[in-house]
């Protein structure tokens, strides 16, 4: 897909698009992907971030992107419904096993104990991607260098003397209509709780509390174990384009 079919299928100035070179798909195995991007800057960032998320663009630092491969459609932009979002027995028993944890929404800067639990998350989950040699600088260009209204959702446990430990957090963005989650990740050691599908709950919970109708999610890939995950997340809008419409219960997996 040439970087002029993108902007010209959401009416953007082709001037201020740039289209990357191939490179090997993170998701699917032989695939290969291209992504049009942009830069976020100035006062008006944060609008234009709000806008193009709502047309399946995804941020990265001060940079805002979207797939534009040649020969495969498979990244769906896909986002929560959060007024019709209910509690199934699985998901309240994840909520239960975290009821010791609290929220604490910070700005985004970065501190070493969140890049501690990163390291960590990335060391056992995501040894082979593409943040695998991370190092503390470069999380704290990805936390600190933005232009727009974000946050770092902090989930501590609440232990026995009082004192509260950081094992989960989110870098997340406040968007007109929702929120929107860049990045999340927790300590594998807490594996048994479940925190990637509860941080997505208290996201859900979150944007309820902040009159925000939708939580973005990204890129549901099919077939991607990285990516799949977000099917379970009903009721799910995913971008066609003719514009937002419900996923399929059945053809997405819901339980």
């Amino acid at each position: 897909m040439r970087k002029e079919d993108v902007t010209s299928r959401f009416g953007l100035e082709s001037g201020d698009f740039y289209i990357t070179a191939p490179a090997p798909c993170p998701y699917l195995p032989g695939k290969v992907e291209r992504k049009v991007f942009s830069y976020l800057n100035g006062a008006g960032a944060p609008s234009v971030n709000a806008m193009l998320s709502r047309r399946g663009f995804r941020r990265s630092q001060n940079i805002i992107y979207i797939p534009a491969c040649e020969s495969c459609q498979a990244c769906v932009p896909v986002r929560i419904v959060a007024g019709d979002f209910e509690l199934t027995r699985s998901r309240k028993r994840v909520l239960t096993r975290n009821a010791d944890i609290v929220r604490r929404i910070r700005a985004p800067r970065a501190t070493s104990e969140q890049f501690s639990i990163l390291r960590a998350y990335l060391d056992a989950r995501h040894d082979d991607g593409g943040m695998a040699d991370m190092t503390v600088l470069d999380y704290a260009s990805m936390v600190e260098e933005t232009a727009v209204d974000t946050m770092l959702v902090e989930y501590s446990q609440c232990e026995e003397n009082g004192e509260e430990r950081l094992i989960a957090c989110a870098l997340t963005d406040r968007l007109t209509d929702g929120l929107s989650m860049v990045y999340s990740f927790f300590e594998p050691e807490e594996s048994a709780r479940s925190l990637g599908q509860f941080m997505i709950l208290d996201h859900v919970s979150l944007a309820l509390e902040l009159s925000l109708p939708y939580v973005y999610l990204g890129y549901w890939v099919e077939g991607s174990p990285k990516m799949d995950y977000k099917q379970r997340f009903q009721p799910l809008e995913k971008l066609t384009p003719t514009g937002w419409t419900r996923m399929d219960r059945k053809s997405a997996g819901a339980r």
